[in-house]
């Protein structure tokens, strides 16, 4: 099948360089045209077709030296080739070529060859390239490369207060998004953020230093890429080159370069701070022209520091909290190591045969959790690891390219509390009415974290590429991909136990332990599936004459989850849930047979067929102005955290136990039992699970699941056009996404007459008191649902060396909509169904956005570069009950301001050159020039029917997403 049907997703980073030669103006057939990369040496030759046609493929992005020679005489031309470019260069010999751009100069004393960059405007691709230039000058407060994809249109870089980062596209959650890195899917199969290891962390998914270059698809990608809904970013990694080179940089901020924030200014001191981040890299030739090295380690070390407070001061007497908590409250710390290691080997055999080799290991430890009510005990140590190997075998012929790639992962997350203890939570409680206790809030948590989870995914795949281009007009592109791996979700939360104290009563005998158990005879909380993944596609980028380019891909993909297609309902809840007599009401509105699996009535969904149809047309056939646009459907998968969850609740329960009180009362509606001092052995807890079977909780995964998936139409015009004497290229796109299937968890508790509701038209009374006989009932579903209309506008002046400077504008309209509330976990637990809910407005997700940026190779050897963001307020969420309080419905407002997030950051590096071959520089970042305060959070509530509408509805609290105006000093050295 590899040979029948090889694949062409590793050719996702190359190049392809083609156009016409001319003899005298007349086409040359059999012409030899050869391109050679100036840094490497690496050398590709083919010969052009009857109608003088050529097509270079598989090139890695760099500057070459494009050679034709064609009935005795001889043309060079020196072009820059970008990541994943298809690019037009038209030669000729014994005459002048018009189309043909003029030769660039060489600087032989210095072997500094110069080349100019080939526009790519005949493509239906809706991508936008960042440069390496961008990504070493541009302002940034963290070295993740994806920060600058929040240049292009309609997408949006967060980083949330927390410091997690992630990428995001329209309206879309970030696990829509898939990274290409050297044309090797990054995709996370069991955890959110879309990259393997992005879910919860402040690290950065790749070593900066190692990227070259990257663009980011959002739309019209072709049928070569998988594993995707939403946006693409395709990144080609550095290689060596025959000159020996290196790079040390250190860069630090801390809270003494940076304003204080809001929050920190009503308290009237700043907390202590500290970011550094360091790496070095080395690359050059092991044999020149043929081997080249390079290897790249960077690292971060933060410490953000906390502060240990008690919780709801003034409801109780602080004397009667326990010495030894007392004893732990007031600075703590929150710190975060990463490092990342990559290496790359790159062995032109010959000019045929190109073998690489890459290695990529990251590894981070971070303390989560601790300050505010959370001493430094009861913290979560997030351990995240990811261990990436490619081995890539390219070899080409006159008329195809054929590239192969076998990949090997390991990821793994695993947080887990920093001690294994009993937890222990003091609260204050409304003791007034009997038998019954009214929560009013925490004091502190202390003991071992009930965070247990380590999740990941471990395996091999093999994915081959053909490119065929002896058919005149046709770049044929065939592909085929397996892979065979083992996703992991072990989730046991609560192994360490959780007792609650109420500072009422007692500190030393709780009221309520919280805990989990395993299920004796099954894997108890240890899900494994071994999945198997198949995807095939077929490519044709057909050029109909100089005018019309069609691209016509289809692509088909399959996996199998054997956790979900082989999973077995427990006999006895099965047979507990069919007798029910809740789901027999006359009400009910879901079938429960829908949800009860044998082993054998589920199966992989086989219907993933994606066409992607694109085109572009060349009004005046001179690739400077060109209409475009696309269809297609693309298919993301199920994540495996969603899937597990099902498997999970059936071997590894949750408990709460509710004990009488040192008093003697019980306050719990459902029955208290008896405290013994023996429930502070896990042991003896997990001999009390037997006697709670009701309080458990059931997830059912539907019996026929789909895959979420997106269609997408876009049409435009780009245009390149001179202004101030200088080349600009302008793009703008009319787009429409609409994705279907999303996951959504749901509440499958029904009262007696089987309603969700107490009445028709309430919506209060959620029916979590009704649990069905075996405990709480939650359905696993296909329901999320976003629609995205989106204009978005490109204005750009590329960098280059003559002029000395380059600039980028980005605006994005989008009127995007949701069917589920929250962003995170995808639940609506309140609503018996999506229908319930209604179209929202897409959360955190901008009406209007901006994004321009700057760069100016300055006198004295400073570069400047500037970046200016500016988003309109985002729609935000909450029930607005004023109709009532059993009429409330999820309702949208709009925050307080004209503008929602602004922010204006400005870097300079001066560049000291030693008059040898190492140089070095400083570099300041100042972010955030004028201290624009971007709230985060805002009053939601709505009012009610007794006080009527809450005046406050928007208004802003303390906590900001981006920082206060910072300083961060770099320091770096080039050999």
């Amino acid at each position: 099948m590899a040979l029948a049907a090889p694949a062409a997703l590793a050719q996702a980073t190359s190049a392809t360089l083609r156009g016409r030669v001319s003899a005298d103006s007349d086409p040359a057939a059999g012409a030899q045209v050869t391109a050679t990369n100036v840094n490497t040496g690496l050398s590709r030759t083919v010969q052009s077709t009857a109608a003088g046609g050529y097509n270079l493929a598989g090139l890695p992005p760099g500057t070459y030296r494009v050679q034709v020679t064609a009935d005795g005489q001889t043309t060079t031309e020196t072009v820059i080739l970008q990541v994943g470019q298809t690019a037009t260069l038209n030669l000729g010999v014994g005459g002048v070529d018009e189309a043909a751009p003029a030769p660039e100069a060489t600087d032989l004393e210095t072997v500094v060859v110069t080349g100019i960059a080939l526009p790519e405007t005949r493509t239906s691709e809706i991508a936008t390239y960042v440069t390496q230039k961008q990504i070493e000058s541009l302002p940034q407060g963290t070295r993740n490369f994806l920060a600058f994809a929040d240049t292009v249109p309609g997408v949006q870089f967060i980083q949330d207060a927390n410091g997690n980062t992630r990428l995001r596209s329209g309206s879309q959650a970030a696990s829509a998004v898939n990274v290409f890195i050297d044309g090797v899917g990054q995709k996370s199969y069991t955890l959110p953020g879309g990259v393997a290891g992005q879910d919860s962390t402040r690290g950065n998914p790749f070593p900066q230093s190692a990227i070259g270059e990257y663009k980011v698809i959002t739309q019209n990608y072709k049928a070569e890429f998988d594993q995707i809904s939403s946006a693409a970013v395709v990144a080609a990694t550095r290689s060596g080159t025959n000159e020996f080179e290196g790079n040390f940089f250190w860069d630090r901020t801390s809270s003494d370069w940076r304003k204080m924030t809001p929050a920190e200014e009503e308290d009237g001191e700043k907390v202590d701070s500290k970011e550094e981040q360091y790496g070095v890299s080395l690359a050059g030739p092991i044999i020149r022209d043929r081997l080249h090295f390079f290897v790249a380690y960077e690292a971060k070390d933060y410490v953000t520091p906390r502060t240990v407070e008690l919780g709801e001061e003034g409801r109780y007497d602080v004397d009667d909290v326990p010495d030894d908590l007392l004893a732990q409250l007031g600075p703590a710390n929150s710190p975060f190591q990463q490092d990342m290691y990559f290496g790359k080997l790159s062995w032109s055999i010959n000019d045929s045969s190109f073998l690489e080799f890459t290695a990529q290991v990251r590894e981070e430890d971070e303390i989560i959790g601790v300050g505010e009510r959370n001493v430094p005990e009861r913290a979560t140590l997030n351990a995240n690891e990811v261990t990436r190997y490619d081995l890539r075998y390219q070899f080409n012929s006159e008329r195809w390219l054929n590239d192969a790639h076998i990949t090997f992962e390991d990821t793994s997350f695993a947080p887990h509390g920093v001690v294994a203890a009993p937890g222990y939570a003091l609260r204050v409680s409304d003791l007034s009415t009997p038998g019954e206790r009214l929560q009013i809030g925490d004091i502190l948590n202390a003991g071992g974290s009930p965070n247990n989870q380590d999740k990941g995914q471990r395996g091999w795949g093999f994915q081959d590429d053909l490119t065929f281009f002896g058919w005149e007009g046709h770049t044929l592109k065939m592909g085929v991909k397996y892979k065979s791996v083992e996703v992991e979700a072990a989730e046991r939360h609560f192994s360490n136990p959780m007792f609650y104290y109420d500072i009422g009563l007692s500190t030393e005998q709780p009221y309520r332990a919280e805990f989990g158990a395993g299920i004796p005879g099954t894997a108890e909380g240890f899900t494994t599936s071994k999945n198997k993944q198949f995807g095939i596609y077929v490519q044709d980028d057909w050029e109909v004459n100089d005018h019309l380019t069609l691209n016509l891909g289809l692509r088909w993909d399959y996996e199998e989850t054997p956790t979900y297609e082989d999973y077995v309902t427990p006999p006895e809840v099965a047979a507990a849930l069919r007798a029910w007599p809740n789901l027999q009401g006359p009400n009910i509105d879901y079938d429960i047979e829908n949800y009860l699996s044998d082993g054998s009535n589920r199966s992989a969904f086989k219907d993933a067929w994606q066409p992607r149809v694109g085109f572009s047309y060349d009004v005046n056939a001179d690739e400077r102005f060109v209409v475009f646009g696309g269809a297609g459907r693309a298919y993301d998968r199920n994540l495996f955290d969603y899937l597990q969850i099902e498997v999970n609740r059936a071997s590894f329960a949750r408990y709460n136990a509710y004990f009488v009180d040192v008093d003697g009362e019980c306050r719990n509606a459902a029955g208290c039992i008896p405290w013994d001092e023996a429930y502070r052995d896990p042991d003896a807890l997990r001999q009390l699970a037997q006697t709670l079977n009701t309080g458990r909780e059931w997830y059912l995964n539907n019996n026929d699941l789909k895959v979420p998936y997106s269609d997408q139409f876009s049409l435009g015009v780009r245009n390149i056009f001179d202004m101030f004497g200088h080349e600009w290229n302008s793009e703008v796109t009319l787009s429409h996404v609409r994705s279907h299937d999303g996951i959504v968890f749901r509440l499958g508790n029904r009262r007696e007459d089987g309603s969700f509701f107490a009445e028709p038209g309430d919506t209060s009374g959620t029916p979590w008191g009704f649990a069905s006989p075996v405990g709480t009932i939650l359905l696993v579903d296909n329901m999320a649902e976003t629609k995205t209309n989106s204009l978005l506008l490109k204005l750009d002046k590329p960098f280059s060396e003559d002029s000395g400077w380059g600039t980028t504008f980005a605006y994005t309209y989008t009127d995007g909509e949701q069917n589920i509330v929250p962003e995170g976990w995808p639940e609506i637990f309140s609503r018996p169904d999506t229908d319930h809910i209604g179209w929202l407005p897409a959360r955190n997700v901008a009406e209007h956005r901006f994004v321009g940026t700057a760069i100016w190779d300055g006198p004295w050897g400073v570069t400047w570069s500037g970046k200016l963001t500016l988003e309109s307020p985002k729609r935000q969420i909450s029930e607005n009950c004023l109709a009532g309080p059993s009429l409330c419905q999820w309702d949208s407002f709009t925050p307080d301001g004209t503008i929602g997030l602004k922010r204006f950051d400005l870097a300079a590096t001066k560049t000291w050159d030693t008059g040898t071959d190492i140089n070095f520089y400083v570099r300041a970042d100042l972010l955030n020039v004028f201290d624009w305060r971007n709230w985060r959070t805002f009053d939601d509530y709505w009012g009610d029917v007794e006080d009527g509408p809450n005046p406050n509805l928007g208004a802003h609290r303390l906590d900001i997403y981006e920082p206060p105006r910072s300083f961060k000093l770099s320091f770096g050295v080039n050999w």
